[in-house]
């Protein structure tokens, strides 16, 4: 067994160096093809930076996969995984490039999508664990919600990717607490996913440095959208039978992405604005108008994805109560940061609200003098 793993350590070390080596070849291609950055409004680089970074942690990949692993991942089931993640990429690269419309971008996701559902070797959510209801067969609600995990998580980690390293620093977090929560609870047979997903992390590794602020290649969407698919996709598969709550655990783990993405979406609505509208209120946005540089608003959201990381490990040994009180005062210690650096607005603070009404006499009076001032007038 020790043996084993050397094996497959020395291997993901080459996967390393082998991304490491390609990236470079990918930043002149990016240039030659068009797919770089110019300086905007809402960028924040300031000369023309090259994306489709993602096309050689992709190429890497799945060299590795079918090269390198070739005698431990079985070929079944890397190869429709490899053709839908290649659409999904295929997506992001003429976006880079050309700049596809939303719609069109969501189609790709989910040919993508529907390819692991239907050729994918049993990667799709059949069934969900929940305390108290036990096990829950979906039966044809299966495909829906599939295809709404894998579309919702892409969009995820492409909104978080606005500051140099920003998504692919967060996604080797995520992914490598699937990796280790896999390994330890997946089926002996099935050891071979974690391991796909540690090749996927390898792959990332050796494109980071060259991203890490000050980046000198950007992901780019043919990246980001990537990296989201292949979350997804792996958080079905490495998340299998890891914990009693089956839905909560890939929803801590990739509670960074997730949590952008919700308050965004409340933001929005609230603002009476479209969902889809682009704004600079992001996580990432919030830490730099705040007054944090760029390296540190990326190493505090590091740490918060470090923070639910550690909480799913938890959730991997905790009983029932245990996790649902893990829930709760994880719920509102982020409630509490969310609200901290205004992520949905300085004036929605429902719960920092309560807590300064909570035994201040003082603001309680105050409050109460706001609303009788408020009512007279309307008199």
């Amino acid at each position: 067994m020790s043996m084993f793993i050397y094996e497959i350590v020395i291997r993901l070390f080459l996967t390393f160096i082998l991304s490491l080596i390609v990236t470079p070849i990918i930043k002149l291609l990016a240039f030659r093809i068009g797919a770089y950055d110019a300086p905007g409004e809402r960028r924040v680089n300031t000369k023309n930076m090259p994306t489709a970074g993602g096309l050689g942690i992709y190429f890497v990949f799945s060299f590795s996969c079918l090269v390198m692993f070739q005698s431990i991942i079985p070929t079944d089931y890397i190869l429709p995984i490899i053709l839908a993640a290649g659409i999904v990429v295929a997506t992001g690269l003429i976006d880079d490039i050309y700049e596809l419309s939303p719609k069109k971008k969501t189609l790709g996701i989910l040919l993508g999508a529907l390819v692991i559902y239907f050729f994918g070797k049993d990667i799709r959510i059949e069934m969900i664990t929940l305390p108290f209801l036990g096990q829950i067969d979906l039966s044809w609600f299966s495909l829906p919600l599939t295809l709404f995990w894998i579309l919702a998580i892409t969009n995820a980690i492409n909104l978080i990717d606005g500051l140099d390293g920003l998504a692919s620093g967060v996604s080797i977090i995520s992914l490598a607490t699937i990796g280790v929560i896999g390994y330890f609870f997946l089926h002996a047979k099935t050891v071979y996913i974690p391991i796909v997903i540690f090749v996927l992390v390898a792959s990332i590794a050796g494109f980071f440095p060259y991203n890490f602020y000050p980046a000198k290649i950007f992901l780019g969407d043919t990246g980001a959208l990537f990296l989201g698919f292949m979350i997804a996709v792996m958080s079905l598969q490495g998340l299998k039978n890891a914990t009693f709550i089956t839905v909560i655990t890939p929803m801590i783990i990739l509670g960074v992405p997730i949590t952008d993405t919700v308050y965004a979406i409340i933001r929005r609505l609230m603002n009476k604005r479209p969902i889809s509208s682009a704004d600079k209120m992001h996580l990432h946005h919030r830490l730099l108008s705040l007054g944090f540089t760029h390296k540190g608003a990326v190493m505090t959201i590091y740490g918060l994805a470090l923070v639910f990381s550690f909480v799913a490990l938890l959730f991997s040994y905790a009983s029932q109560l245990a996790s649902i009180l893990l829930i709760v005062f994880s719920a509102i210690g982020l409630e509490l940061f969310i609200e901290m650096i205004g992520l949905v607005g300085e004036n929605h603070q429902p719960l920092m609200y309560i807590l300064r009404m909570f035994g201040n006499r003082e603001f309680r009076h105050q409050q109460l003098e706001k609303r009788l001032g408020k009512h007279s007038k309307k008199k």
